[in-house]
This record gives structure tokens, sequence and C-alpha cells, in this order.
């Protein structure tokens, strides 16, 4: 199965979720532009996306690919965020999106899960220094970018985390039991 996107504005509990579905045997691979943002900072000229967004996108792009290729591995795999996140920040930060970024975008499947910014457990800092309202237009660019690309937009209810998890097994058809 083609790698299953959880995407969705910062602070929707995306994150929270993957670890769900990880702790239940499934294939899961992190938020690659957080990891990122991290490394870059302690670097002394780190390229950073509030400095040079379209350098940053490479970086991410580059990490993205091997994560989608590594994820065709598993029988099923999820993954936190996903190219087209790319293409969806690029357009919020008003820059140019280069084809390969479109070109790169295909191969994840079809449905596409949404996590929508969440009020109540949203927390601002260092690596998403995005206000709540921010949060929710860059949610709305991902949910337009994944349907301009042809993908099948499912927004998760907000609700525990256990009903979250079930809300994905059974909208994926996954049995009870995970083979990988």
């Amino acid at each position: 199965m083609k790698p299953i996107v959880i995407t969705g504005g910062p602070g929707a509990g995306k994150t929270t979720l993957l670890k769900a579905l990880g702790e239940q045997g499934y294939a899961t691979f992190t938020e690659g532009s957080r990891s990122l943002i991290e490394q870059q900072s302690q670097l002394d000229n780190g390229i950073l996306p509030w400095n040079n967004l379209p350098a940053f996108a490479k970086l991410c792009l580059n990490l993205m690919c091997e994560q989608k290729r590594d994820a065709l591995n598993n029988d099923v795999a999820f993954v936190d965020r996903a190219i087209p996140d790319i293409v969806a920040y690029l357009k919020v930060g008003g820059c140019n999106v280069e084809p390969a970024f479109v070109t790169e975008s295909a191969g994840y499947h079809s449905q596409v899960f949404t996590c929508r910014p969440e009020a109540a457990i949203y927390v601002e800092d260092e690596v998403r220094p995005h206000s709540f309202e921010e949060a929710l237009h860059i949610h709305q660019v991902l949910v337009d970018t994944y349907v301009e690309l042809g993908y099948e937009v499912v927004e998760v209810p907000w609700a525990s985390v256990d009903e979250r998890v079930a809300f994905v097994r059974q909208v994926m058809a996954l049995d009870l039991e995970v083979t990988n």
C-alpha cells in the first residue's frame, strides 16, 4: 500500500495520532521538517524556513523523498506530512513552486487524513512560530493543495486519540492485526 499521509495545520495532534498508530504496530515516519528545523538551528548559517523558505523546501524534499521510498517497504505506513505539504507551505510563503515538488507529490495513498488545528492544544514555540489564526490558514491551504493535486481529503474528527486511531483504521479498512 502506498504511504498514508496525516497532515494538517500546526497544533492539530498529528504527531500524537501518528505515535498512537505506531504503538499499534504500524510503520510511521515522523515530521521531517521539524527535525530539520532543530538541526539547522544548531548551525551558524542554518537554513530555516523563515529565513530562506525555498532552500529549506529543497532540504525537506530530499528528506521526504527518502521517507516515501522507505515507507513503501512496509505493508502499511503512515507519514507525518508529505511532499504536498511543501507545496502548500511554499504557497503560503508566496514562493515559486518548482515542477519537481509537484512531480514528487505523487505516490502517496489517494486518501489523505487531515487534522484541523485545535485551540485547546495549540502551543506556539521556536519551531512553531505561527499564531493560531495562521495555523488555521495554513491548514486550509494544505487541504486545498492536496485536493488540487488529486487527493481525497478525509478530515479526522477531533476526539480522543483512541477514537482518532479507530477512525483512521475504519476509513482505511485496516484489520485489527498488523502484519509487517
